[in-house]
């Protein structure tokens, strides 16, 4: 079936995209969007610059670059991004949440199954073996933005003091970001040459014929910058965060799980500069160090649910806030599922609403300038110290899963899971050395762990 815009193109006449056509797109999306940040956002560049030419690949770009500089996950600002340039508002806050939404409905379900039945054989089997692949995936993903981003020895100093720091000494990751910013910011005046982009998006010369947002196609009345829009959607943003985080505070109190959840969330959602990896030292310290919400393996267990799932991979923190609301039974034993709903529904709340905000605060400054922020040094100086405690999680994750008795008394206690190490590696080389699909690699992991669960582990090996 051809779309209206497809056929708009091949006529030459571009008609406007109707909402409602949109709305399915974004949906579709919701449902399709595995394979993390890049794939997500290549699948829309094919589909909206390529395929649809809802948008040219300049704007698709310039709109990525802004996002790149954002806390947050880029691929579902994007997403708003486009569909508020597109429909305004109302645009934006339907393409964000169609993104996520799909995953947040399957993440309650897979949470549930998991705390319910996850001492099943069958289900104890599939993420013995989607463990050692999460931990691979992980190294992948250090190793693809470090060969990016480290580009000299100065960078790679940062990568490394970062990864002492919070490996050594258990520094917060928010030092280690403001750190990082502040050398960057320094560095980029004394030194601007150690600290030019490595990576990132850059400009493009292809072209894909007349687009609907073309190069030169005027700014939108709804996308023209004034301050009073700016003052308008800070002060409804604020307002919405305060009034449910109020409400949370005047039933449940400060101390309160879902209060508390709020609060954490909040602060997690300005710390995702580079991408959900780099955010989940965090959530970790936060989840399982300090709130006690949910464990070391069941945080690995939880990363490698959001690996199976589509949406932004930050859609962890959806895992995190159930296991946490059940784990404190917000709502007393005998609602364990409802309070675990409610500990999803918050994180994700908290986590995702600073995105909507950015965008349409932001969105009309850099459609006015069309010019990429100037941020380089210190954001390459953050992303060099993310690639080490990204490093850092995968030690953590490799710990777990290799030592599963193991504790911070007795770091290498218990049984040493050999065949973990063999899953782990073959999943490293699959997505290092023979750009195998992250879901494949997943599936074929998790069939390794049902073998070993119904096969070796009955003969002790």
């Amino acid at each position: 079936m051809t779309t209206t815009s497809n056929a708009s193109v091949a006529t030459g006449a571009l008609e406007p995209v109707p909402f409602w056509e949109a709305f399915r797109y974004w949906l579709k999306l919701g449902f399709i969007s595995f394979g993390g940040p890049a794939g997500q956002i290549s699948m829309m560049h094919q589909e909206l610059v390529e395929k649809r030419r809802w948008i040219s690949e300049h704007r698709f770009l310039h709109a990525l670059n802004y996002c790149m500089v954002l806390p947050g996950p880029e691929a579902i600002q994007l997403a708003i991004y486009i569909g508020w340039l597109m429909h305004g508002v109302l645009g934006g806050i339907v393409a964000g949440v169609m993104f996520f939404l799909p995953a947040l409905i399957l993440l309650i379900s897979l949470s549930w199954i998991y705390i319910a039945f996850g001492d099943m054989p069958a289900i104890a089997g599939i993420l013995y073996g989607i463990k050692p692949a999460v931990t691979a995936i992980v190294v992948f993903a250090a190793y693809r933005i470090g060969s990016k981003a480290l580009k000299n020895g100065v960078l790679w100093a940062l990568a490394a003091a970062a990864f002492v720091a919070i490996f050594a000494f258990d520094v917060p990751f928010p030092l280690i970001v403001f750190g990082a910013a502040i050398l960057g910011a320094i560095g980029g005046r004394i030194a601007p040459d150690k600290f030019k982009s490595g990576g990132g998006h850059g400009a493009s010369d292809k072209s894909y014929g007349p687009a609907l947002i073309d190069d030169h196609t005027p700014v939108p009345d709804h996308a023209r910058f004034s301050w009073v829009r700016v003052a308008t959607f800070l002060a409804i943003g604020i307002a919405l965060g305060l009034a449910v985080f109020g409400w949370l505070f005047a039933v449940y109190g400060w101390q309160g799980t879902l209060t508390q959840m709020g609060w954490f969330f909040t602060k997690a959602a300005f710390l995702t500069i580079g991408g959900a990896y780099a955010v989940l030292p965090y959530v970790y310290q936060g989840g399982v160090e300090h709130y006690g919400w949910l464990t070391g393996p069941q945080m690995i267990d939880g990363l490698a649910l959001g690996e199976t799932t589509p949406g932004p991979l930050i859609m962890v923190v959806t895992y995190v806030g159930f296991i946490g609301g059940w784990t404190k039974q917000v709502f007393g034993a005998d609602w364990l599922g409802v309070s675990g709903i409610a500990g999803a529904l918050v994180a994700t709340f908290f986590t995702f609403l600073p995105s909507f905000l950015f965008i349409l605060i932001g969105g009309p400054a850099v459609e006015a300038s069309r010019h990429d922020i100037k941020l380089a040094a210190p954001l390459t100086a953050i992303t060099a110290a993310v690639v080490g405690v990204i490093i850092n999680l995968a030690v953590f994750f490799a710990w777990h899963v290799l030592w599963p008795q193991a504790s911070q008394a007795a770091p290498f206690a218990g049984r040493f899971e050999w065949f973990a190490v063999i899953v782990g590696i073959a999943a490293f080389l699959a997505l290092w050395r023979f750009k195998v699909d992250i879901m494949k690699v997943i599936g074929a992991c998790a069939a390794a762990g049902l073998v070993w669960q119904f096969m070796l582990k009955p003969l002790g090996i």
